[in-house]
Order: C-alpha cells, then structure tokens, then sequence
C-alpha cells in the first residue's frame, strides 16, 4: 500500500491485518514504485495524491511489469479521475471518505477473481478423446489445434455425453438433463442439436466418431475405437 498519510495508512493496514493479511506500506511514491516492482505482491493500493509521482503514473508503470489487481485511493470525486485511472490499468478506484471495512470486502473480491482467473484447470476440468479437447472451466472446445465455436447448449450436451463414454442416453434422459423438465421443446431438439455438434467435430458428419446413434435407443459418445 502506497499511502502519503501516515494515519490513513495504519488503519487500512490495520484492518487488512486482522483479516489475515500482510501489508507492506510506503509513503513515497518513488520508493513505492520500486517496491511494487520488485516484489510479489498479490494486490496494491494507491493513493493518487503523492510525494515524488502521482498515483495515475505509479499504476501505468506498475501495470507495465504486474498482472495483479491495483487499486487507486483519491480525495477527488470527479468521474475524469475514474476514468482515467481505470484506462491507465487500475481495478477499481475508491474515493475518499470510505469505511475501511468497504476497502477489505473489496480486497477480497478481486484477489478471489483473479485467482479464479489465473487458475489453471485441474485435469478433471478438461476433457481429452482422440485429438478432442473440452475445456470446462473456460467451457471451450478443441478438435487438434483448432478451436469449435459451439452453442451453451451444444456444449453442455457435448460436455454430458463425453463425461460419460460408451453409455446410451435415451433423447428424453438427453433433453430433461440439458434443458430441464420445464423447457418448451421436445426431443426433436436433442437431434437437432446433435446434427449440429456432428457438422462441427466430425470430419465425416454421416459416419460420426465420436457421437453415435444407437437406434431405438438414443446416443452414446465412443470412447475408443
């Protein structure tokens, strides 16, 4: 935490503290800079009002180097401010007065989002038969190199059916799983959606690979050969 006022600074601190957090503060913008830069930090606060650099220039040249959440702190409540400060990298930005408790519900937010954005997906998340890769967690679909751009519901009954190979799953089980009991439709979707997955995996739409039909009884996505 960058912060010029001495008594603003520890309590912040202090209140970040008890919630488990460590806090390394600085009251000079330059020698913040240079902490910020060199250190692995998981979150910053700024305050744009600084000795030796403002806050606008310590986000813009730490945003240069840091992929982490960064945080601007301003008396000021003109939307310029904002606005500026949120195109030159900034996460959010508070105006002063602000509860310190207010500060930590959002520290805690972006460090959350960020984790669930830099996270990489277990193996358990991603998918992978026969040069098809499905990726849930970014619910992304992958035939080699080449990515297959599929509908939420394409995907979600992709995904279903080769969460479980080699099963037969009924159009009705199909249908009420992906679009619920209380959807407006009929069975008729499943096939059409099918048909649709098909034209985008298969190399051969009319002799499927990977999704079959099993006649009179529904479809079954082939494991192996």
């Amino acid at each position: 935490m960058i912060e010029d006022d001495k008594s603003i600074g520890e309590l912040e601190r202090d209140y970040l503290e008890i919630e488990g957090f460590v806090v390394e503060t600085e009251t000079d913008g330059l020698l913040g800079l240079s902490k910020a830069q060199s250190e692995p930090f998981d979150l910053i606060i700024l305050d744009v009002m600084l000795p030796g650099i403002n806050g606008f220039e310590l986000c813009k040249n730490i945003r240069q180097t840091k992929d982490i959440p960064i945080f601007l702190v301003t008396a000021k409540h003109e939307d310029i401010d904002k606005i500026r400060g949120l195109g030159l990298g900034a996460d959010d930005y508070i105006t002063k007065p602000f509860s310190p408790s207010e500060l930590v519900a959002r520290v805690k937010a972006h460090l959350a989002r960020y984790e669930r954005l830099t996270s990489k997906p277990s193996q358990k998340d991603i998918i992978h038969i026969r040069g098809l890769r499905i990726n849930k967690t970014s619910r992304q679909v992958f035939l080699g190199d080449r990515e297959i751009v599929l509908t939420t519901k394409e995907f979600d009954l992709l995904t279903f059916l080769a969460e479980h190979p080699n099963q037969v799953f009924s159009k009705d089980h199909l249908f009420e799983r992906i679009w619920g009991y209380d959807s407006v439709g009929d069975t008729t979707t499943v096939t059409v959606h099918i048909r649709k997955i098909r034209e985008k995996i298969e190399s051969n739409p009319a002799e499927p690979h990977y999704i079959e039909t099993v006649w009179g009884a529904g479809y079954r996505f082939r494991g192996s050969f």
